[in-house]
């Protein structure tokens, strides 16, 4: 049975951001320390993958090694997960309790892919040094307004490009999107570029719908 995922990053106002804070900073930084997160981090960036077409073509045990350890990496950590959904006498949801605070457009990206994970093929097209650049870990993160600001140029280094290396990086994005509907390479910088001007913080969160 397939699964149904989200990356979203939404702006607040930092009283929303100290709020949520408790609940997902201890997550997000126990999902950045798992040993073997850091490990499958490591292999990734000495080993960056190929084109993401031959990654199923052969018989090579150590390259689909890699793939899967990267798929690993990259896919909804299952600490943020259970910190999304609440759970017994907390009925917290993020649907409604962060995505649902924020009503404006200009102030939410959301990516929602059946049987893959925005944050993984986002990472796979601008490789291990440019993903390094996004705070947080692998796409999970949180913000007030004063460290979205300060982030801002890195993430800006991290997600422009040249014609040339955005022709690569569209070539290695594997998502399929619905027209008009906006990408991962720029969804997050225009929401990015929103929060710094309006004085926001940001939320990021991957995790499973279902």
């Amino acid at each position: 049975m397939g699964i149904t995922s989200a990356w979203a990053i939404s702006a607040h106002e930092d009283d929303v951001i100290a709020e949520l804070a408790p609940r997902f900073l201890p997550v997000i930084e126990a999902e950045r320390n798992d040993p073997a997160a850091r490990r499958r981090w490591d292999a990734w960036r000495r080993a960056p993958l190929p084109d993401y077409r031959t990654w199923y073509a052969g018989d090579d045990g150590a390259a689909a090694s890699a793939v899967e350890s990267f798929r690993e990496l990259t896919c909804a950590g299952e600490r943020v997960i259970d910190a999304c959904y609440g759970g017994g006498e907390d009925d917290f949801y993020v649907v409604d309790d962060v995505w649902g605070r924020q009503a404006d457009p200009a102030g939410m990206f959301l990516a929602v892919h059946s049987k893959e994970y925005a944050v993984a093929s986002l990472f796979h097209a601008i490789g291990p040094r440019r993903a390094a650049e996004l705070p947080g870990w692998c796409g999970d993160f949180l913000l007030d307004s004063h460290e979205v600001r300060r982030s801002l140029p890195r993430v800006e280094a991290a997600l422009t490009f040249d014609l040339r290396q955005r022709v690569a990086v569209d070539d290695q994005d594997w998502l399929d999107y619905l027209p008009g509907e906006e990408n991962v390479v720029d969804g997050p910088v225009r929401v990015w570029r929103h929060a710094a001007a309006e004085g926001l913080g940001l939320c990021g969160l991957s995790l499973h719908l279902y």
